[in-house]
């Protein structure tokens, strides 16, 4: 079995944080329940996430029967964009989370949810990050605004300007939505791995305004409750164009 590389990068505050996937324990009826979860998402997904997020899906070799290895997925996203996924113990503090995305590695958990638990979990497992997030890493123009979004982030010391970024990291990377085609169609990880909510967003519940970032950044969202107001972007230069001008505001 491959094991997950060490990081090039010397890592401080997200270190004590790092563990290996030991992908030989995980169960016959663990490997079925994230078949089930895929095949549960799949079928709305072909018709409204974007083209990006389906392209990803196959370019990193995401498998509908059986949970991934995460040093797998890597060896095929890395060479490509340079991210790579690397296991950790569970929930990280901001400046190691940040850490990590600005050296181009995405903090992923390792267990999976239970059965009984299919449609949410409060705190996201392997399905949310690799089948909600990873797939994205795959495009050039995300990896680039993904990785400079952990590197502006890591270098804020003020609780405000850090909430506003976290604004814009809630309504792109988690709730993120696009026009294409003449249509909405997701690319956040929240919107990817719920049937829920992606439900929400395709019956026409929350407001889908056009994205803006002085709207973005003081936007205030509920995590426990379906989104009220989503915003569309035209491309995903634009989140990495917003990020940059994010960086030109806050880092003074």
């Amino acid at each position: 079995m491959k094991t997950a590389a060490t990081p090039d990068v010397k890592l401080v505050a997200a270190k004590p944080f790092l563990i290996q996937q030991d992908w030989k324990t995980y169960t016959p009826e663990q490997h079925a329940v994230w078949t089930e979860l895929v095949r549960r998402r799949m079928p709305q997904l072909r018709e409204h996430a974007c083209q990006e997020y389906l392209d990803g899906v196959e370019i990193i070799g995401l498998r509908e029967d059986q949970i991934p290895e995460l040093a797998a997925i890597s060896s095929r996203l890395q060479p490509r964009t340079g991210w790579q996924s690397m296991p950790v113990s569970g929930f990280l503090p901001p400046d190691a989370f940040f850490e990590m995305l600005a050296a181009r590695l995405f903090p992923t958990t390792t267990w999976l949810r239970s059965r009984e638990s299919l449609e949410y979990t409060p705190e996201p497992d392997i399905f949310h990050d690799v089948f909600g997030h990873v797939p994205m890493h795959a495009h050039p123009v995300f990896a680039d605004f993904l990785q400079h979004y952990g590197k502006v982030c890591a270098a804020l010391e003020d609780q405000e300007d850090l909430e506003r970024m976290g604004r814009l990291f809630w309504f792109t990377v988690e709730f993120g939505v696009i026009r294409q085609n003449g249509r909405i169609k997701v690319y956040g990880s929240g919107l990817i791995s719920s049937h829920g909510e992606c439900t929400h967003v395709i019956e026409g519940g929350p407001e889908i305004r056009d994205f803006d970032l002085d709207r973005v950044l003081e936007q205030r969202f509920s995590t426990s409750e379906m989104q009220k107001v989503l915003y569309a972007v035209e491309s995903f230069e634009q989140i990495y164009e917003a990020t940059q001008e994010a960086e030109r505001r806050l880092c003074r």
